[in-house]
């Protein structure tokens, strides 16, 4: 039995998010059906965390277990094939046996899109959030870092399914940083994890305090703005310690 661990990237616009749902198009749920019919019997396909609907990633990480001899580079041509355009094998290793997407993880980073200006393409209205109106972008990238270093983010989170497992909604951000560049303004922050819609839920609270609505930086950890749409999140890519018996 063989451990592949695979870098993708998607589009997640035509997909309900990165969880399987029945009835409904989702990456994991594709790769599932691929790589399931290759080896002849069901195999799960782990991923480093459950992008919602809309989002999109430059650099998941998914694993799975074959016993199929397949070599990797065909491999990665036999997926992709089967795959739709908008989902893409980037890269795929052998790995240790043990190894898991999601909890092997030290770090993921994520990127949120806002275009600025008044008139938005229709070919980058998919990939950002569309927001001419007036807003105070330097309060804004002052307020940004405030969320870094280790918080309780609850007030940041989404109701979840897993919420009754009573888990830690602590949660440990190693920078937050938001800047402008052509036209858009992109917030970009790196963490050990992340809750439901959190990330988009702090974009909405930047958003308020660009707005002016909040009083100063003691709101922050308390309030938050309203959830910004999926499709102008990327997740960048995951970190791991180095590899063990990774083959290419």
């Amino acid at each position: 039995m063989r451990r592949i661990r695979i870098q993708l990237a998607y589009d997640g616009g035509p997909f309900h998010g990165w969880q399987v749902q029945p009835g409904l198009p989702t990456i994991q749920g594709l790769l599932e059906e691929i790589v399931s019919a290759m080896e002849g019997k069901p195999v799960h396909v782990a991923g480093s965390g459950r992008t919602d609907a809309g989002v999109h990633a430059l650099a998941q990480v998914a694993a799975f277990s074959l016993e199929n001899p397949i070599p990797l580079p065909n491999l990665r041509r036999a997926v992709n094939r089967l795959l739709p355009p908008a989902i893409r094998v980037l890269s795929v290793q052998e790995v240790h046996p043990d190894f898991h997407p999601r909890f092997d993880a030290v770090s993921k980073t994520y990127e949120y899109r806002i275009f600025r200006a008044e008139v938005c393409s229709p070919f980058e209205w998919p990939y950002v959030y569309h927001h001419p109106y007036p807003l105070d972008e330097d309060r804004m990238a002052s307020l940004a870092p405030f969320f870094a270093g280790e918080h309780d983010f609850s007030a940041f989170a989404t109701s979840d399914a897993r919420d009754s497992d009573g888990k830690s909604k602590v949660r440990t951000i190693f920078s937050s940083v938001l800047e402008r560049s052509e036209g858009r303004l992109v917030y970009r922050v790196r963490g050990s994890g992340f809750l439901k819609h959190m990330v988009r839920n702090i974009v909405g609270t930047l958003i308020e305090a660009g707005r002016g609505n909040l009083p100063g930086v003691a709101a922050l950890p308390e309030r938050s703005g309203a959830t910004v749409p999926a499709r102008g999140l990327f997740l960048l890519g995951v970190e791991y310690p180095p590899l063990r018996g990774a083959s290419e």
